[in-house]
């Protein structure tokens, strides 16, 4: 966690808040608003990354992973029976 709080910047907030990832990003601004508690602009940045972590739900990238799998597996066997069918064109 220490190298993490490292790289905990302001830049690096704005590159997960655009790319969606709000709950990496209000993590970051926090981290950044408890280290300086005076700059609003800080503040709005965390709560506008909390309100959009908290009305998209279904939109955070972790809610994807178990569909790419999904996917994924469904390409596999999907290869796996065109391999198949390649083979009893044979016989």
């Amino acid at each position: 966690m220490s190298q993490e709080v490292n790289i905990y910047t302001e830049t690096m907030a704005k590159v997960y808040a655009d790319q969606g990832h709000w709950e990496k990003a209000a993590e970051i601004y926090h981290h950044l608003v408890q280290k300086d508690p005076e700059r609003q602009d800080l503040r709005d940045a965390l709560a506008q990354a909390q309100r959009e972590r908290d009305e998209n739900p279904d939109k955070r990238p972790e809610k994807l992973v178990p569909l790419f799998r999904e996917w994924i597996e469904l390409l596999l066997q999907h290869e796996k029976l065109q391999k198949l069918k390649k083979l009893r064109e044979k016989l």
